[in-house]
């Protein structure tokens, strides 16, 4: 079999292609820069090329098993695509690009599918997969352009965070005011979500090796923003283990106040995961007309198993923890870190960040 790496290991330079039309050209360098802001579409186009080329004889348009003569399209992604695209560390999916709407619709990609294909790629992605049809010995190269492009466009996103200058002139304050600008900051795209989730992993990393009460703790690995709860896996966005065994999940919320639903669906999680202590963070806080029902919820879970759930705000709790830490300056290269390296961040996020510090300096 041909793998993704096969590919992209030929993908750094493609001016010896030449028998690809230029409008066809065209349409795989859009798809490739939009690797970022539209994953979903660039991911299923890889997952058909990749296809293609190891079955010329299937109609890759036919993209699910239930489909006359298809086949799993979302198998064959979650299998040796989406995993692949984040080994090479290139833009993936969480989990595959079939769980995008608009691409998971129960008909063919000819040129009438009614898929609602954002950020103007529709008519790209079905074309292209039409002249695929038509043209299967071009998989590979196709392929090698788009590939190229990706590898571009991901070379263009790496935003060096740099350093804080006068870092011992930090302060808590300083530094809550910092956090609440890169929170809040209307970047006008998506994932600015993982800003917040990204400051309290770097908190946990301090105080699991400074504090008594998360002695033997260990955090596990972050888990995708956008994975569904359902296949994550994951009790919150942040977990912490002691000793093996779950002992405090944290859910946080940056644009949405804390109810009784999301109480509802913590409470689930806490009988299937079953930790000690569960936060839930928001930067709104708690909805004040349904405080009973949140604290009617809280105190059933606490009497039939045990968790004790807490509810808060996002930058108060930051703000607490920050007093629990012997460094500022290391929290700070902490969280600096991991903005820089996350793969969902988009470039809009880390300059916003250099930005900030160098206002702070």
């Amino acid at each position: 079999m041909i793998t993704l790496e096969d590919i992209y290991n030929n993908s750094s330079s493609v001016s010896d292609i030449k028998n690809i039309p230029l409008e066809i050209t065209d349409m795989l360098v859009k798809i490739g820069n939009n690797c970022i802001k539209h994953k979903g579409v660039y991911t299923v186009l890889t997952t058909l090329l990749l296809y293609k080329i190891n079955n010329p004889q299937q109609d890759v348009r036919l993209h699910q098993s239930n489909m006359k003569g298809g086949f799993s399209g979302r198998t064959f992604d979650t299998k040796y695509v989406t995993p692949e695209l984040a080994r090479l560390g290139l833009p993936s999916m969480a989990e595959s690009g079939w769980l995008t709407r608009s691409l998971e619709q129960p008909y063919p990609y000819d040129l009438n599918y009614n898929g609602k294909i954002s950020g103007g790629l529709k008519n790209c992605f079905l074309e292209l997969l039409n002249y695929l049809q038509h043209n299967p010995k071009m998989a590979v190269d196709m392929l090698r352009i788009l590939l190229n492009q990706v590898i571009a466009k991901t070379k263009e996103e790496i935003i060096k965070i740099e350093p804080l200058q006068n870092s011992e002139m930090l302060t808590i304050d300083k530094i809550i005011n910092a956090l609440d600008l890169h929170f809040n900051y209307k970047y006008g795209t998506h994932n600015g979500a993982k800003l917040p989730v990204l400051a309290f992993y770097a908190l946990y990393r301090q105080i699991i090796s400074e504090v008594k009460r998360y002695e033997n703790c260990s955090l596990s690995d972050l888990a995708s923003l956008t994975a569904c709860d359902l296949t994550s896996k994951a009790s919150g966005d942040i977990e912490v283990f002691k000793n093996g065994q779950l002992f405090e999940a944290v859910e946080i919320k940056l644009n949405k106040v804390i109810d009784s639903n999301i109480l509802r669906v913590v409470e689930r999680k806490i009988y299937k995961y079953s930790p000690e202590r569960y936060y839930i963070l928001s930067y709104y806080g708690m909805k004040e007309d349904d405080r009973d029902n949140i604290q009617q919820i809280i105190e059933d879970v606490k009497t039939k198993h045990g968790c004790q759930i807490i509810v808060n705000g996002l930058l108060p709790t930051i703000k607490y923890y920050l007093r629990l830490v012997s460094s500022l300056k290391k929290f700070m290269v902490s969280y600096g870190e991991l903005v820089e390296q996350d793969r969902e961040l988009q470039k809009v996020h880390k300059e916003c960040w250099n930005t900030i510090l160098k206002q702070m300096a």
